[in-house]
């Protein structure tokens, strides 16, 4: 009988449209990835190194690190409650829904509330909750699960989203991405309007101040946590960090390894609730820390798969889950996992069971790629045979450290047969050496222009995996460069090294602009992104905002107070006939703000919430216009994250660039629940 697992990937691979949606995600994600990487301020390997000790050191002192975050958080006015298990998280979620009223429910992508099926609660407790995240809003219409870590829509055409959209939304047909995008900001804006609650998830928490980031690229995070009445943010207890410097490197890593940008759209850094004076932000912010199995894992031989930032990496470069997708990684009993592809095949194991979901974890060539692709250095191979081998968290059945006699726990009858009768090989140089003879003529019999080994069907070898073509041995190798009279080279003295000649070329970093002034990086940057930089004296502030605003046919803003800007710029706009207020309306269609800094090295504005600084003025308008004094562009993004103003903020948001989204075909589009045009106005 053909198990489910089974049944899955020979669905996938018969999927045609899977197979080319999988193939574009693939292609652009690597290539995005690898220019971006080439952009780090350091070296990339330096950087994983760094990351990988800041997860491991979390890891390690996970207990102390908890209480001091739990602490910090509650000292900031965020209310923290502590859940051990998926029902306990759902829970303490509906007692606060329902204590608030709460019929309308705006969730931004949250992979700790796919775990923990909190859609599903809320649906039976007769509330309406609505995903925001364009991919997941896509998918909630079509009642299906993810299928991607980062872009959750990505086995579905074009054509799909808009039949889903004509069935589900009652709107005509298009399968015009742009448009089909449109109509998703319009449903979505009435949602994030009505909502009483906001539910998010949590990228990392800081430990030093007890603060939460969350990073977006389509302006839903931002929505979620700054229009209802009360936020909700979930958390895996494992993702922390010890303090900004270290969420500044986890941030060099997790946009460039997801979606191979430098930094997010949005990057929102939350310590409190509104305080007295803000325009906006929740009066009540809960933060719900799940456990959900991850202590046990932490205590069992895989947890080194708690170091995992979620950023997808592993499964573009897995050449499994690009064949199969994320809907074929099932349970025996035919359950789908939150967590697919590699990572998913550790995790899922560890957090929900190895006699569920230990067999996702031959669902691997062992290739390496998910290792070297991982921006954390996890060693994803490592942990894929410890899965195997039966290794998983205590209460399963940990069998210890990984053997030969006990390699195959985790595998089938057949399998294990096999693995005792190439142990009883290999065990043997003679026999070893008749095996591989035997294995290089099966290989020229039945494949001789390709090499690969046929084996019977139903090992599955030649149908869904192949077979790599046996290596030729070592003493026929010997006896060939013998007869042909080639030398064998010999090893180098001790401390004597390669010429540069008889190394491959590497790979050039690229140039660094040494003499590129802050700003004109700044602007460099934030044109690439698609925004827009003006230049001017403090004098012509008000002219070039006339004149933006000229162009684009608006005479009415939404602007901070007037002691946030150069003096008299906001008479200068009434006297020239625009209307400025500072309370939000959804029918103005220009924000005007201060930016607190700007970083070079991104061409990202650094905007603080405050008296008479509402976020909804660089959020809901198609068209955010930012005030920057060139005195306050910094090189880095550590620079600026620690910069006193930012620190004592209770909500700071990174913006680069307008709001975007590739979650229809890996095609780009501009202007999502964010503002579509950034344009600074930068002075000296």
């Amino acid at each position: 009988m053909t198990s489910p697992f089974r049944k899955k990937i020979k669905e996938a691979l018969a999927d045609k449209n899977l197979q080319d949606a999988l193939d574009l995600n693939a292609e652009r994600r690597l290539t995005a990835i690898k220019a971006a990487y080439a952009s780090l301020p350091q070296d990339l390997q330096s950087v994983r190194k760094q990351a990988h000790e800041v997860r491991e050191k979390v890891i390690e002192n996970l207990g102390d690190y908890l209480e001091q975050f739990i602490s910090n958080a509650q000292d900031n006015g965020i209310i923290v409650h502590k859940a051990e298990s998926a029902n306990q998280a759902v829970e303490k979620i509906l007692d606060i829904v329902r204590r608030r009223n709460a019929r309308v429910i705006a969730k931004s992508k949250s992979m700790v509330s796919e775990e923990i099926h909190i859609n599903t609660a809320l649906d039976e407790a007769g509330m309406k909750v609505v995903e925001t995240d364009l991919g997941e809003f896509i998918i909630q219409l079509n009642r299906q699960p993810p299928s991607h870590i980062i872009t959750p829509a990505v086995h579905l055409t074009r054509q799909e989203v808009g039949e889903i959209f004509e069935r589900e939304l009652n709107v005509p047909f298009t399968e015009d991405i742009s448009e089909l995008t449109a109509i998703a900001r319009k449903e979505l804006r009435r949602t994030f309007l009505e909502a009483d609650v906001g539910i998010s998830g949590v990228n990392f928490g800081v430990v030093e101040d007890g603060a939460l980031c969350i990073v977006t690229n389509e302006g839903n995070g931002r929505m979620v946590t700054t229009l209802p009445e009360t936020h909700i943010a979930v958390m895996g207890i494992e993702r922390l960090v010890p303090t900004m410097a270290d969420l500044a490197c986890m941030l060099y890593l997790l946009p460039r390894s997801a979606t191979g940008q430098k930094l997010t759209v949005y990057t929102t850094i939350i310590r409190k609730p509104r305080q007295a004076g803000d325009n906006d932000g929740p009066g009540e912010c809960h933060l719900i820390l799940v456990d959900n199995g991850r202590s046990k894992v932490r205590n069992s031989a895989l947890r080194e798969s708690l170091y995992c930032i979620r950023c997808g990496a592993c499964l573009n470069a897995c050449p499994v889950f690009q064949e199969i997708g994320g809907h074929a990684y099932v349970g025996v009993d035919g359950g789908p996992t939150t967590y697919p592809g590699p990572i998913g095949s550790v995790v899922s194991p560890g957090l929900f069971g190895l006699k569920q979901f230990g067999q996702l974890a031959r669902a691997s060539s062992l290739c390496g790629a998910c290792r070297d692709a991982c921006p954390v250095d996890i060693d994803l191979p490592k942990l894929l045979l410890r899965v195997r081998a039966g290794m998983g968290s205590p209460g399963d059945y940990d069998l210890g450290e990984i053997s030969v006699g006990r390699a195959s726990a985790n595998a089938p009858p057949g399998i294990r047969l096999g693995i005792k009768i190439f142990s009883w090989m290999a065990s043997s140089p003679g026999r070893f050496g008749i095996g591989q003879r035997f294995a290089k003529t099966a290989g020229r019999v039945f494949y001789p222009s390709s090499g690969w080994v046929s084996l019977p069907r139903f090992t599955g070898w030649g149908y869904s995996r192949d077979f790599p073509r046996p290596a030729e041995p070592f003493r026929e190798q010997y006896l060939k460069k013998r007869a042909a009279s080639i030398p064998l080279r010999e090893p180098k003295p001790s401390g004597e090294r390669e010429s540069a000649e008889a190394l491959p070329p590497r790979e050039q970093p690229p140039l660094r602009q040494g003499s590129e002034l802050p700003v004109q990086r700044f602007e460099r940057e934030l044109t690439a992104l698609g925004g827009s930089v003006i230049r001017c004296d403090s004098k012509n502030i008000g002219k070039n905002i006339l004149a933006v605003l000229e162009l684009n046919k608006s005479s009415w803003i939404q602007a901070w107070d007037r002691d946030k800007f150069p003096d008299g710029l906001l008479e200068e706009l009434n006297n020239s006939g625009i209307r400025v207020q500072t309370e939000p309306d959804p029918d103005i269609k220009v924000g005007l703000t201060a930016a607190s800094a700007g970083i070079a090295e991104t061409g990202t504005l650094a905007i603080s919430r405050g008296l008479g600084c509402p976020q909804t003025a660089s959020l809901l308008p198609e068209i955010h216009i930012a005030v920057l004094n060139q005195g306050d562009i910094y090189e880095s993004l550590t620079d600026v994250l620690n910069l006193a103003e930012l620190r004592e903020s209770s909500y700071v948001t990174l913006i680069s660039g307008p709001s975007r989204t590739a979650d229809i075909q890996m095609t780009l589009t501009i202007g999502v629940h964010g503002p579509a045009k950034v344009i600074v106005i930068c002075f000296n």
